[in-house]
């Protein structure tokens, strides 16, 4: 194909009355040290392809960045010339905003750089890394930060939005361990944020997304974990799912803040930890990790081992990437997502029971309703000490509803949204920004922020005015 026809395919492309020349695309690709792929070229259907199988879209052109001056110069560009412009990290986002319709799709999954200094209990990473990465390497050193449930997710992504995970209740939200970030802003500067520099859009990029530019670097904050922690997957069928349910609100009220846990009902996936006659069976489990010592933890963990008759029990010492892993074949790239979400400030009687009906009435065999919880160092620090917010949750419940086949959307989005209506009444009116699906709405972008949504909307007059950076949970320029 041509040049003039890779451009014609660029337009065609565009949004409705958008124009690109051509010159100005082979200028663009002429200072780029990174690959320009343009719609029809070798690579473009796998690069626009996200792991929610839902998302369907065709930037005009997505750039693949080898470093900072790559981004930069596609900021440039977008602002230039009006157009949307995508970041992509892990493309794990449920709501797919790694990729836009007829603009530019900025993929910084190549950029894998991490360096951890052991001494300082420290690393640096790019956006590109997935969690499964970065423990990879700072479990080497017996260190961690907290990070995403799923090891393929995006440190970026996870990391902007708030990011929580296991041992989260002993060390806050990922954002609240981040020492700085690396950031290029609407006007194409390079600046590091941090508390000593750009304080307030230090502030904001610690849960408010990637409303405020594109995050190329992130220093961590690193603790002592590990390698080796209790953990594993307890099961139970669905017939006992309100006495399981009761005992776990009582077990993880009392839990300390080395113990993370979860609570899930579905039907039994096909995964190799199950066994056969149990595929397919309504179950309800506890999956559980605790960060401190092994001893300790098999003690605090043996009231729920001993609990009723269960199905299965993995709970044991193992190394924390194992654990990390344990979630991921049942969150596989290419399925079709569609999540609802709420926080809860406890797990009241009524709510338990309603959970409980609606997760009997599952439509897809792949679905999963799961509750994390919450509290511990995240809940102590003030509300506002950085944009994520929503600190008096104790949990939160996200119905994961997942299916293969696209025809069967309409009717798994009805049920997913009964249920989240239904659970409305017990919610603190909050939501996690990352769990948010596609199309939710502003009102459900102010209640992922509440009452730090206006200082929010203070850093995005000051840092992107004219709105460059909306393909996101938007938080929308009073100028």
């Amino acid at each position: 194909m041509t040049t003039h026809q890779l451009a014609q395919e660029v337009h065609g492309a565009l949004r409705a009355g958008q124009t690109v020349d051509e010159s100005a695309i082979q200028e663009l690709a002429g200072r780029l040290r990174g690959p320009l792929i343009l719609p029809g070229q070798e690579g473009y259907e796998p690069a626009r392809r996200l792991w929610n199988g839902m998302i369907d879209r065709r930037p005009a052109l997505i750039v693949r960045p080898t470093g900072v001056a790559d981004v930069v110069e596609s900021v440039n560009f977008a602002r230039a010339h009006d157009l949307l412009l995508a970041m992509r990290g892990g493309g794990h986002n449920v709501a797919g905003l790694a990729v836009c319709d007829g603009g530019l799709m900025l993929d910084l999954s190549g950029l894998k750089g991490i360096r951890v200094d052991p001494a300082a209990r420290t690393a640096w990473a790019q956006p590109g890394v997935v969690w499964g990465e970065l423990d990879r390497e700072t479990q080497l050193f017996g260190l961690a930060t907290p990070g995403g449930f799923v090891s393929t997710t995006g440190i970026a992504g996870l990391t902007l939005g708030g990011g929580f995970g296991w041992f989260s209740r002993k060390h806050g939200y990922t954002c609240d361990n981040l020492l700085a970030v690396e950031i290029v802003t609407a006007d194409g500067r390079y600046l590091t944020a941090s508390e000593e520099e750009h304080a307030d859009l230090f502030w904001a990029v610690r849960g408010g997304g990637g409303n405020f530019g594109v995050a190329t670097g992130f220093h961590y904050r690193l603790h002592p974990l590990g390698p080796t922690v209790v953990a594993g997957l307890i099961l139970y069928p669905m017939a006992q799912a309100e006495e399981v349910l009761r005992f776990y609100r009582a077990f993880s009220e009392a839990a300390p803040d080395e113990l993370g846990t979860l609570a899930s009902l579905r039907l039994a996936p096909a995964l190799p930890i199950l066994p056969k006659e149990l595929h397919g069976a309504p179950v309800v489990g506890i999956a559980v990790c605790y960060t401190g010592n092994i001893a300790d933890g098999e003690a605090i963990l043996r009231p729920l081992r001993d609990f009723g008759r269960p199905l299965l029990d993995t709970i044991g010492p193992k190394p924390y990437t194992v654990h990390q892993r344990f979630l991921d074949a049942s969150l596989p790239p290419g399925r079709q997502y569609y999540w609802k979400s709420e926080y809860l400030p406890a797990l009241r009687e009524d709510a338990i029971n309603m959970i409980i009906a609606h997760a009997r009435t599952i439509t897809s065999p792949l679905t999963n309703v799961v509750i994390f919880q919450l509290g511990g160092a995240m809940g102590r620090m003030a509300e506002d000490a950085n944009a994520a917010g929503n600190r008096d949750a104790a949990y939160v419940l996200n119905i994961a509803t997942q299916w293969a086949e696209p025809d069967e959307a309409p009717r798994h989005i009805e049920w997913t949204r009964a249920f989240w209506s239904a659970m409305l009444p017990f919610s603190t009116g909050g939501v996690y920004v990352n769990f948010l699906s596609e199309g939710e709405g502003q009102d459900r972008v102010r209640a992922a922020y509440r009452t730090n949504y206006a200082r929010l909307v203070t850093v995005k007059n000051k840092y992107d005015p004219t709105n460059l950076f909306r393909v996101n949970q938007n938080i929308q320029p009073a100028v």
